[in-house]
């Protein structure tokens, strides 16, 4: 009985680490030494009240957090001269699918990947934009595995938050009955994973037994509008259904397109307590890419991305070679469709938070973030509550409200220093002078660097990847 009662433990470790207060996320950094920070005269915007900006002030932090703002100035700490720059909690990208090792090819006994990840190569992209925490969807054991690197201080990366995705249909991993369903959560649970994604193919009555084991289990749920509530999408606002993960799985469930339509899902989605993240930047980068690839190859960004998946959507975009000039008019409805849903879920009251899908083909991490937080403006939400989107109201949903979001004594030092205001324009938060994460100071130099030689090893490696020959290797 002390075995189980050991392995038990051993499961739910990942899940205690994460969702109980994240205490020793991140927190080994073995690599630097502990430090304590002073940002001196800074204009601090915390997101704690409306409208609320600190004004050439103080923030002290030790041992990764933020121990006071205004208050006395250790002797022995590391000055940051915040004179004329801006503070703002880390932001959040709540919808990313974070790449690790994987094979394409036929696997046996013993055989390793044979595509391999270097995990800082993958979270650099993050940290450089700010994002100092992600919520990854669709998690695999990889994904633990990333993290553990993180909370080692092997890597440089934000927190990381993981949903295992439930599907039906005919996969390894689906589930068809309601009793599979439940099941596939209790596994999910005994994994470690602390969330649920439930996605387009689950029957009604499977759907329905997996928020509801979710629930029991302490497990939010998020995910896509399944298929078979086509024309009957009010019966998809079950209780503890979280989070709908794309505004277009509103435009899925619109014959025009209509405000009303719009007003509707969102007075459904009010009624049910049930959250948005729109990720704009990716119906709108697969609209583009139904026209042309020039999107995909003028991104600035694309040098950051892994030359296996740059050479995947360059020569396999299934947006680009499944094209037709009426899939090309739909997109560009749902995209302005999109910016409606944002509208009324504003006015209905519906809480929106930033997520990306960064992964999806022209969808580049961290930077995305900076993409979305535009266009949700765009959209309709001011400066203050595109910054609330992507800080306190994550850190609110994930439960980890307590450590990170704001910029607040207590808090994790998860922040970025700005050289502009932000609520002025939200494209002042790309003027990125430094980033704490989890208390580690990385300045713009710093920052520079690190991208610097991401780019020149995926340059130097392009040749060696070629999406056609993938199950080569």
């Amino acid at each position: 009985m002390q075995y189980k009662h050991l392995l038990r433990y051993f499961l739910l470790l990942p899940f205690l680490i994460f969702v109980n207060g994240c205490t020793s996320l991140n927190s080994g950094l073995k690599n630097y030494p502990q430090k304590r920070f002073v940002i001196k005269n800074v204009n601090v915007i915390p997101m704690v009240n409306k409208g609320e900006v600190l004004l050439n002030a103080t923030v002290i932090i030790e041992n990764r957090i933020i121990v006071s703002i205004n208050g006395h100035i250790p002797s022995d700490a590391h000055i940051i001269n915040g004179k004329g720059k801006w503070l703002i909690p880390g932001l959040v990208d709540m919808h990313v699918h974070v790449p690790t090792d994987g094979t394409f090819n036929n696997i046996y006994p013993t055989r390793a990947a044979a595509i391999f990840t270097s995990t800082q190569d993958v979270m650099t992209p993050f940290v450089a934009n700010g994002v100092t925490t992600i919520f990854s969807l669709n998690s695999v054991v990889g994904n633990f595995g990333q993290r553990n690197e993180i909370i080692r201080g092997d890597v440089i990366g934000p927190r990381m938050a993981l949903a295992a995705m439930i599907n039906g249909g005919n996969e390894v991993g689906t589930a068809n009955t309601p009793s599979d369903g439940r099941q596939s959560v209790r596994f999910a649970k005994a994994e470690g994973y602390e969330f649920i994604k439930v996605y387009s193919s689950l029957n009604t009555e499977t759907y329905k037994a997996i928020v509801d084991e979710a629930h029991m289990q302490g497990m939010k749920v998020i995910g896509h509008i399944p298929n078979e509530f086509k024309n009957k999408i009010e019966e998809a606002f079950v209780p503890y259904f979280g989070m709908v993960a794309h505004a277009e799985e509103y435009a899925k469930q619109s014959e025009d397109f209509s405000y009303h339509d719009a007003q509707r899902f969102a007075k459904l989605a009010k009624q049910n307590g049930t959250w948005l993240s729109p990720t704009l930047i990716v119906i709108s980068k697969i609209a583009e890419q139904t026209r042309t690839l020039d999107s995909i190859r003028s991104l600035v960004s694309l040098q950051y991305v892994h030359p296996l998946i740059q050479n995947k959507w360059l020569t396999a975009n299934k947006y680009n070679i499944e094209t037709s000039s009426e899939r090309v008019i739909r997109l560009e409805k749902i995209v302005e469709f999109n910016n409606q849903l944002v509208k009324a879920f504003k006015e209905t009251g519906v809480p929106i938070v930033a997520g990306t899908d960064a992964g999806s083909s022209g969808v580049i991490a961290g930077f995305s973030l900076h993409d979305e937080l535009e266009l949700l403006v765009k959209a309709g939400l001011t400066t203050e509550e595109a910054l609330v989107s992507a800080t306190r109201l994550p850190a609110t949903w994930l439960g980890i409200e307590s450590k990170i979001g704001t910029v607040e004594s207590g808090k994790f030092a998860d922040l970025v220093l700005l050289d502009a205001n932000p609520l002025e324009s939200i494209k002042n938060t790309r003027s990125i002078f430094g980033v704490f994460v989890d208390g580690r100071w990385l300045d713009n130099s710093l920052i520079k660097g690190m991208l610097s030689e991401l780019s020149k090893r995926n340059f130097a490696s392009k040749d060696k990847y070629e999406w056609s020959k993938r199950g080569e290797y």
